[in-house]
């Protein structure tokens, strides 16, 4: 790792986790009705407590590192002229209110047109996933791997879906999955399914569209773990989202005329 990286790097693996667990409990104490939930389209929640850990992200990182940017789900921000970070503080924001124990917190570090930084608090299990960038993907510190899952009759991914893309595409997915023989599952969180390709847990994870809070992080750990990627350009990434594979090296080529259509 480049020294100039390691301080964001040990920052944010230790603000990932406290804002993690500060988020599970505030809803062990608050419970779904204490969340003051709103909705900011159909199907798509935020809580008070996703606003109160991106203002403790933001304020944490602008005192930390002034210099550099912020952008984040809930507050926006800009990338400004160095590099920037980019934060979803609970990805999986449904799963979070109802207690469904996949959403995790996700701070990325970009610079260069490439994610640096990759930091996951899957806060259900307390458990940190981070990368930086040419240096491995670790698990709480110990170094993790995509799986050697090779026969598609034996693989199992995660497939997400996006209500800003055509329903009928993801039905297509579906049936292709199926009659290639090939499980899915659908888990509500982007970063989680990342992580899950990532440590070997998952043989692949799709989406039509993903915001880049929603993936950056996660994309950089799964690369860093051996996962073959595919995502738009920085610039257009943040722009406006778009297009997010990710699968085991044995399994992408088979998997990609399936998924990306």
């Amino acid at each position: 790792m480049k020294e100039k990286y390691t301080p964001r790097f040990e920052f944010a693996k230790n603000l990932a986790r406290g804002v993690g667990r500060e988020a599970l409990d505030f809803w062990e104490t608050a419970g779904p009705q204490g969340l003051e939930t709103s909705n900011k389209g159909l199907q798509d929640f935020v809580t008070v407590a996703d606003k109160r850990a991106e203002d403790t992200i933001r304020k944490a990182l602008q005192e930390e590192f002034p210099q550099d940017g912020f952008i984040g789900e809930e507050s926006g921000g800009q990338i400004g002229s160095n590099g920037y970070w980019v934060v979803d503080p609970i990805d999986g924001t449904a799963n979070y209110m109802r207690g469904l124990r996949h959403w995790g917190v996700s701070i990325a570090y970009v610079e260069n047109n490439q994610t640096q930084i990759g930091v996951i608090h899957d806060s259900a299990t307390d458990r940190i996933y981070c990368a930086t960038l040419g240096h491995g993907a670790f698990r709480d510190g110990e170094a993790i791997n995509v799986s050697s899952t090779s026969d598609p009759h034996r693989a199992m991914g995660i497939l997400g879906v996006s209500r800003r893309t055509p329903f009928s595409i993801y039905l297509d997915q579906l049936r292709a999955l199926h009659d290639a023989g090939i499980d899915h599952r659908k888990m509500g969180s982007a970063a989680i399914g990342l992580v899950r390709v990532a440590e070997g847990v998952a043989d692949y994870y799709y989406e039509k569209h993903l915001n880049s809070w929603d993936a950056l992080a996660a994309l950089l750990i799964a690369r860093e773990a051996g996962a073959s990627i595919v995502a738009p350009p920085m610039s257009s990434f943040i722009a406006e989202g778009g297009e997010v594979f990710c699968a085991t090296p044995q399994l992408a080529e088979k998997l990609k005329p399936l998924l990306m259509r």
